[in-house]
């Protein structure tokens, strides 16, 4: 995580810290544009199933959030799902997406378009 921004670097801790908590498959964090930060851990319940990404953006946007800065997950799949991106897309088309493996290393930034 050397080479991140430390903002961005905290929100790969915050997202590590949620799924380690929770012993979740996933772990999320999201920064939004006035600096405030949401966690999330995936929810997989009879009724509802969320990813930590879509519970971490949920979390943000009931709190009033305006937009999001960044976001971050840490999951063993490798990949985010797309419906995870979109959620952050509806907000801020711009935002990276940072993927990071169980130990915080990331493995892939999913860039936004501006």
């Amino acid at each position: 995580m050397s080479d991140l921004d430390p903002e961005d670097a905290k929100i790969v801790t915050l997202a590590r810290s949620s799924r380690a908590r929770t012993g979740a498959a996933e772990g999320a964090a999201v920064r939004d544009t006035d600096g405030r930060t949401y966690a999330a851990a995936s929810v997989a319940l009879p009724s509802l199933q969320l990813t930590a990404l879509q519970a971490a953006v949920a979390a943000a946007v009931s709190s009033g959030a305006p937009g999001l800065e960044a976001a971050a997950v840490v999951s063993t799949e490798g990949t985010v799902d797309e419906a995870s991106v979109a959620a952050v897309r509806d907000l801020a088309p711009a935002a990276p997406v940072i993927l990071a493996d169980a130990s915080g290393t990331v493995v892939a930034v999913h860039e936004g378009s501006a």
